[in-house]
């Protein structure tokens, strides 16, 4: 069987860290031919006492922890790549929870070229035990917050897609487009994945590869991460303007309509109108998506939790996104 490098860019993440790892020894591949390359950005919590401790309680499991003193998520992945000494490279998330078979199903696509870099689903698991996280992970896979992410939404059909999270290689892919764009610090998945596209490549997700991602806990931690979501995504968009996609559009033209309205609104009244009407359109879909949620996972809460995300991450994602358009200087 060929060796795998399983590559995890890290951060103060001592709370998941170890379901991660618990997740990966479970692994159905052959574990003599598995390593795992925790790339570390100076964690300042217990993250690193956590992995010493799996370490000496599985010695078993080959996990190497490589330093990331720029302690961004693109600069670790490269870090851990460049120590790797797999075939395959299979990048995941210290927040995720990988199925039994997912380094197997992975590597079984590759071997088999379905895709140059292949991916699969998240089941998105709530971060907290209140009402407002269970309401954030359900958003976080609803189609008014997810538009057509497929790996996000699930499905049962595999096949060619723009991006999916994570990604499994071939070691040879990376030596081919070149590593991960240090200088994007969000949707650096998304710019690889670009580069794999215009190289010839194919980007496939099979629903069958699953693992479970943890969601924010809070609606100030979606937020700050919907904008950093926004903002890359531009950054990167002005790099690679044919990669847009009218789903990424919408937020953006939202936020930036309100403030235009307002204003046009004192001089023009037909402007209020269309500002009363596009609000009120806008909270029948964000009411609508409550209620669904409510009903379909019998959780009264989510009425109001469900829209509350939803908004939270149209809002932070499209402010984000405007800001990333600003150009910048130095």
């Amino acid at each position: 069987m060929p060796c795998v490098s399983i590559v995890v860019p890290c951060y103060n993440e001592e709370s998941t860290i170890h379901l991660l790892l618990e997740a990966l020894y479970a692994q159905t591949y052959p574990r003599g031919e598995i390593e795992v390359i925790v790339a570390d950005g100076r964690s300042s919590d217990s993250t690193l006492e956590v992995i010493y401790c799996f370490q000496v309680s599985h010695p078993d499991l080959n996990i190497l922890v490589v330093d990331n003193p720029q302690r961004s998520i693109p600069a670790g992945v490269n870090r851990a790549i460049k120590a790797a000494q797999g075939e395959y490279i299979v990048r995941l998330d210290a927040h995720s929870m990988p199925y039994p078979d997912y380094v197997a199903r992975c590597v079984e696509a590759v071997e088999s070229r379905l895709g140059d870099n292949v991916g699969g689903v998240w089941e998105i698991y709530p971060g907290g035990q209140d009402w407002l996280a269970r309401g954030i992970a359900v958003a976080a896979a609803h189609p008014l917050a997810a538009g057509d992410a497929r790996y996000r939404l699930g499905g049962n059909q595999p096949g060619a897609v723009d991006t999916v999270p994570f990604g499994s290689f071939r070691r040879e892919l990376v030596e081919k487009i070149g590593y991960f764009n240090e200088s994007l610090l969000t949707n650096e998945d998304y710019e690889f994945n670009v580069r794999v596209r215009r190289s010839g490549g194919k980007v496939w997700i099979d629903p069958e590869i699953r693992t479970r991602y943890f969601a924010r806990a809070s609606l100030a931690g979606l937020a700050q991460q919907y904008w950093r979501y926004g903002y890359w995504k531009a950054r990167m968009l002005l790099r690679n303007p044919g990669a847009i996609r009218l789903r990424q559009v919408a937020p953006p033209l939202f936020v930036i309509s309100l403030p235009i309205l307002s204003i046009t609104a004192l001089l023009w009244k037909p402007a209020a109108w269309l500002l009363l009407t596009e609000l009120a359109a806008y909270m029948l879909a964000l009411l609508a998506s409550g209620i669904q949620s409510s009903l379909k996972k019998r959780d009264a809460p989510l009425i109001m939790s469900v829209p509350l995300a939803i908004a939270t991450m149209h809002l932070s994602w499209g402010s984000g996104f405007i800001w990333g358009l600003v150009p910048r200087h130095g």
